[in-house]
């Protein structure tokens, strides 16, 4: 994708923006050949939980994408986005926490993204097709949660994992469509706290469109409410933010890429 954004009056072309990414892209991509270019290889079947927990740095270091297209190099990882959203479940509203298993969302949450430890953040930019996206993301899981975590305390949690994740991925579940709504809202959230950051300088309204994918009632609330803080923010200044003229597209590609039912915005 060949399109341009501002950052406090610079032009960024998508094409000169290095991915922020450290891990290796082998082609053909496979778990063992990303394994075999990193720099250390951790130990496998160990009844021991430390090499998982080492393997999870990773989540702490990969970067969340979709904000590099803006100039945003140093932005929040992984491990921050699935960290706030494990928060948000907590407060779910009493209306949503009555009638979902709460600590079920909140686990969802926490490895919801766990793949991108050695997939990394992939978006429409990256031009990997969704069924590829997909099988990349399942290999590792299978990785994680049986190569690492297979003989740990009999295997039981690398189970209870894998299970969860696969539960987010086939959003068929009421507790998997409040968590991909707290994935949307989560992303909201930043676009607005990235746009203060800039004094709202940068304008990155192109992820406003995800609250018209929200199901929840109660997430929409949310949703609202932030949107409404966003035009709080940009009332005073002087020039009023457009919608980019790529986001159309964008938003095709997007609802293309990650299907219109359960897709990730970033």
């Amino acid at each position: 994708m060949d399109a341009e954004s501002s950052d406090k009056g610079t032009q960024v072309s998508f094409k000169t923006i290095p991915h922020t990414s450290t891990l290796p892209r082998p082609d053909p991509w496979s778990v063992g050949a990303v394994l075999a270019a990193l720099p250390h290889r951790l130990p496998e079947n160990s009844t021991s939980p430390i090499p998982f927990f080492h393997m999870v740095e990773r989540l702490k270091c990969e970067k969340r994408e979709g904000w590099r297209r803006f100039g945003i190099k140093d932005g929040e990882s992984i491990a921050d986005h699935m960290y706030r959203m494990s928060i948000m479940t907590m407060l779910a509203p009493p209306a949503l926490s009555s009638r979902l298993d709460i600590p079920r969302c909140t686990k969802m949450a926490l490895v919801h993204d766990m793949a991108e430890a050695l997939v990394g953040d992939l978006t429409p930019v990256d031009k990997v097709p969704k069924v590829e996206k997909s099988r990349r993301e399942a290999e590792t899981m299978d990785y994680l949660c049986n190569s690492l975590l297979g003989k740990v305390h009999g295997g039981e949690n690398g189970a209870s994992i894998r299970k969860i994740w696969q539960e987010y991925e086939d959003s068929e579940t009421a507790e998997s469509h409040f968590v991909h709504d707290v994935d949307k809202v989560e992303l909201i959230l930043q676009m607005v706290e990235y746009e203060r950051a800039h004094d709202a300088t940068l304008d990155l309204r192109e992820f406003s469109w995800v609250a018209e994918r929200l199901i929840l009632p109660e997430m929409k609330d949310w949703a609202q409410e932030i949107l409404d803080e966003r035009t709080r923010l940009w009332e005073n200044k002087p020039v009023t933010p457009k919608q980019p003229k790529e986001v159309k597209t964008l938003q095709e590609q997007q609802d293309q890429y990650y299907g219109e039912s359960n897709g990730k915005a970033v």
